[in-house]
């Protein structure tokens, strides 16, 4: 699968997650949005940054379990619970967080 970001071909794996972290930019969320029919809101904005932050902070990708609860702690208990992160991202809120933050798939992840 390849992505088209401003006439630019983005290379993607199967699963639709972008082939190179560097390819990543506000456009590219945006493209892998409307590629998965989602609209991004500013909720979902907050959760593409606080992954990518994330990722360079660690170095790795959280499970489910360790992705909400450092969303609790960075942006509040009302944004870390499952609740809130599926109404975002009804079909796996990590997977997709993942997706349009340009990041790797997550091991933990289908």
């Amino acid at each position: 699968m390849v992505l088209m970001v401003d006439g630019e071909v983005l290379a993607t794996t199967g699963q639709g997650f972008l082939a190179n972290l560097e390819d990543w930019n506000e456009k590219a969320a945006i493209c892998l949005a409307e590629a998965n029919h989602i609209r991004l809101t500013d909720a979902h904005w907050e959760l593409i940054w606080f992954m990518r932050n994330y990722y360079q902070q660690y170095k790795h990708l959280p499970n489910a379990r360790v992705f909400a609860k450092a969303i609790a702690k960075t942006l509040g208990e009302d944004k870390g619970n499952s609740r809130y992160l599926l109404k975002l991202f009804p079909d796996g809120p990590l997977k997709y967080t993942c997706k349009l933050a340009g990041l790797p798939k997550p091991p933990t992840c289908l």
